[in-house]
């Protein structure tokens, strides 16, 4: 924990859950405000997910040039060493980001909130900890992120199994020696592919138990050049950059093709899908021609070059209807693929297809007599949110408000819950767009809006009923012209907690692109923040 721990706070203008991206932004940005702001967080120190996920092989999914904070002051003097980094990279970044802008002064660690209960006659949200820390904050801003409640799989007597057994984003600290092993890993997520690359070399023998084969794109790995960087930053191109983020799609530097697939020309259409998979990363799946995720037709023919190209990887003919069967096993692109090195050429793994042949039981010496079971799924959006157990103004909590289905306002805030803020959360672009293309404009929205409340004297904003109705509408319409609802078992529709969850399966996330969520957040902030209530 930083510094000296009071048991309460007398008062204090915000609190911020997580010290994660999100919530390192947040406490920079109040703190220009002039506000008093605390972070409480959780685990023992800063960078969210990536304090957690010490698991081999953890890296970003975006090129880290765009993976990284939009302030002069930071950027400047840091040098990126790889264009995908590993966790470490990640995690030294964030101690530098610390040391520049000295932020830990303001965090405390090891501090999970377990409850927070508004008070109608101060306006004021009074939040309790498993510490037996206590605050009064006017503003209670969430930066939990959208994937930070791991959800362990429902297997019989899993618990009696006397080997190591870990999900991914609790791998050891310490590390963990794997030599020789038999090994198990259950999922085949963004996170599983990435601990079966590293971990395949290392064990003896590996089982993977996969039930939906991941479309998983060649990353195309490569240093990130020194002189470049430097080149870069005294150019101005940084700034140019971040300038253009937010203009496209998904907050990365390219963007859907400008005509759908069905008017390019054949010729136009391989040509532009071989470029594509030779820049690897997301080019794929968000350079793409923007139909592919509206009309199964077209769907099916991205998925069909996907399958080429990656059986054409696959040295064992046996597992190519397991990895890439002739019939997808959902459109391309409505999961997020993973990226891969290697992942479908590897010779010392067995992949079992759970389906055809699901885990029955864990038994004291494992599964089949294997030493390690990981797995890698997540409650996502909600989850975190929910748990700890926060009461609106009505003493209801925001688990059984959001029971029938979500409801937010431009994916910020909700209704009954005044001065509650969440960043990354559920009906925004979230996981759909490059995070820190989203996390800083959201921030800033948030900051802003402190803004004008302190400038008119008003010490409560709270949105509307009928705003968060259109907003559930908007979110919702706009995904029913998508194939998501094509996709059996998705964290983007909360589909993959069918069997424990009661909740309508519904998209979670704005599918709308970044240039629309912004204008629409601007909309409310120009008109007098037209939608909420102030007081």
């Amino acid at each position: 924990m930083s510094g000296h721990t009071p048991a309460s706070f007398d008062r204090i203008d915000a609190l911020v859950v997580g010290a994660g991206s999100a919530g390192l932004y947040q406490l920079y940005r109040l703190r220009a405000l002039g506000l008093s702001v605390k972070i409480f967080e959780a685990a023992s120190g800063i960078g969210g997910t990536w304090h957690m996920n010490r698991y081999p092989g953890v890296r970003t999914d975006c090129e880290v040039v765009i993976y990284q904070y939009d302030l002069e002051t930071v950027w400047k003097d840091w040098t990126w060493k790889d264009k995908y980094p590993l966790g470490e990279e990640i995690q030294a970044y964030f101690r530098y980001v610390d040391h520049k802008l000295d932020l830990k002064r303001d965090i405390y660690f090891n501090t999970r909130v377990t409850g927070a209960k508004w008070d109608e006659p101060s306006h004021l949200w009074n939040v309790s900890t498993a510490s037996g820390l206590f605050v009064r904050a006017r503003f209670l801003i969430l930066c939990t992120g959208s994937l930070s409640k791991p959800l362990i799989p429902n297997i019989k007597d899993l618990s009696t199994f006397e080997g190591r057994c870990f999900h991914s984003s609790h791998w050891p600290q310490e590390g963990l020696d794997l030599t020789g092993k038999h090994v198990a890993v259950i999922d085949t997520g963004s996170s599983g592919i990435q601990v079966i690359e590293n971990i395949a070399s290392q064990v003896r023998h590996l089982t993977v138990f996969q039930r939906t084969p991941n479309l998983a794109l060649p990353i195309n790995q490569s240093r990130f050049d020194e002189k470049e960087q430097v080149k870069m930053k005294e150019t101005d191109l940084y700034n140019h950059i971040f300038r253009r983020l937010p203009q496209t799609f998904a907050g990365f530097l390219y963007e859907f093709q400008p005509i759908p697939f069905t008017s390019a020309a054949t010729e136009a259409q391989k040509l532009l899908w071989g470029s594509q998979w030779k820049a690897g990363g997301f080019h794929f799946w968000l350079g793409n021609y923007p139909d592919i995720f509206s009309d199964e037709t077209v769907n099916r023919e991205a998925y069909a070059f996907w399958r080429s190209k990656v059986r054409a990887c696959i040295r064992n003919p046996a597992l190519h209807e397991k990895l890439a069967p002739i019939i997808p096993p959902h459109p391309f692109g409505i999961k997020q693929p993973g990226l891969e090195q290697g992942y479908f050429d590897r010779e010392n793994v067995s992949l079992v297809d759970v389906k055809k042949n699901p885990i029955e039981r864990v038994t004291p010496k494992g599964l089949l007599q294997f030493e390690a079971v990981p797995s890698t799924r997540f409650n996502s959006f909600t989850g975190a949110i929910v748990d700890m157990g926060i009461r609106g103004c009505n003493d209801v909590s925001i688990g059984k408000k959001w029971k029938n289905g979500v409801f937010t306002n431009i994916g910020m805030t909700t209704s009954d819950f005044p001065n509650l803020f969440f960043v990354s959360g559920p009906q925004a672009p979230s996981v759909l767009a490059n995070s820190t293309s989203v996390i800083p404009r959201q921030s800033d929205w948030i900051t802003d809006c402190f803004k004008f409340l302190q400038d008119n004297d008003y010490t409560r904003i709270e949105t509307k009923r009928d705003a968060e109705e259109a907003w559930r509408d908007l979110v919702l319409e706009i995904a029913s012209k998508r194939l998501w609802h094509k996709c059996e078992s998705s964290w983007y529709t909360g589909s993959n907690l069918a069997s424990t969850n009661t909740r309508p399966l519904e998209m979670l996330a704005f599918s709308g692109g970044l240039p629309l969520y912004f204008e629409k957040c601007a909309e409310a902030a120009d008109n007098g923040y037209q939608g909420f209530e102030l007081s």
